[in-house]
């Protein structure tokens, strides 16, 4: 389900060449849209080093994840809109990586990132194809963090003493780029990918911290209703 962006840009192309072919009316100026899809955000993660007493280079990666997505948008001129992005919370686990790659899962967490976008629509309402650009803010709210036994013996072995963690929510932006079918008067479908800039901490229960850049790349795949 991964999009390459050379893929992106052969989408955003055949939309140029197709643009001229009209027949609904995309969102206008005034309009309600909502739409709903699965969103699959990849971390693209660039690990800091867990301090000691862990061994030099423990590292963490973070797995990817699927989940249904709703979004309400307004059209404030024909080619400007908001958008608001909801959804369920994101199920990522946690690995080992650098000195302990392969050890295993470190644990999991949760995720929302509700995200409020301002969207700028090519061409006419009428276009039947319409790629976008958006640029957004993006709250990252961690939830349910929850370590292994993996996760002890790494950061404080022998002591029997189960580890815990919290990570650090953060306010950040997110860039977009898309593009909009219309199918019928009414209804359109969507694709997008979106590139977030997430930088956050990690604290273990025993006073140990991780500095982590998750960056999440997300690929929307979405149908459409115009109110």
């Amino acid at each position: 389900m991964k999009m390459r962006f050379n893929s992106l840009v052969k989408v955003l192309g055949v939309a140029a060449a197709l643009a001229c072919a009209s027949t609904a009316s995309a969102q206008s100026a005034g309009q309600f849209t909502a739409k709903f899809g699965f969103n699959q955000i990849t971390p693209k993660v660039k690990s800091g080093d867990i301090s000691a007493p862990a061994l030099p280079g423990t590292k963490a990666d973070v797995g990817s994840d699927i989940q249904p997505v709703l979004s309400f948008a307004y059209g404030l001129t024909d080619n400007i809109s908001l958008e608001t992005c909801l959804g369920t919370p994101y199920k990522h686990k946690i690995y080992g990586a650098g000195a302990i790659a392969g050890t295993g899962q470190l644990g999991s967490v949760e995720v929302l990132p509700p995200t409020l976008f301002a969207q700028y629509h090519f061409f006419a309402p009428t276009a039947t194809f319409r790629p976008f650009v958006g640029i957004g803010a993006t709250y990252a709210y961690f939830m349910k963090e929850r370590g292994s036994a993996r996760m002890t013996a790494t950061t404080n072995p022998g002591s029997g003493v189960p580890t815990t963690f919290s990570i650090d929510n953060k306010l950040t932006y997110t860039l977009q780029a898309g593009v909009s079918m219309n199918i019928s008067e009414k209804w359109f479908a969507d694709i997008n990918v979106n590139k977030g800039r997430l930088r956050t901490d990690v604290n273990f229960s025993t006073g140990q911290k991780q500095h982590m850049e998750l960056d999440p790349v997300a690929v929307m795949l979405a149908v459409g209703y115009k109110f």
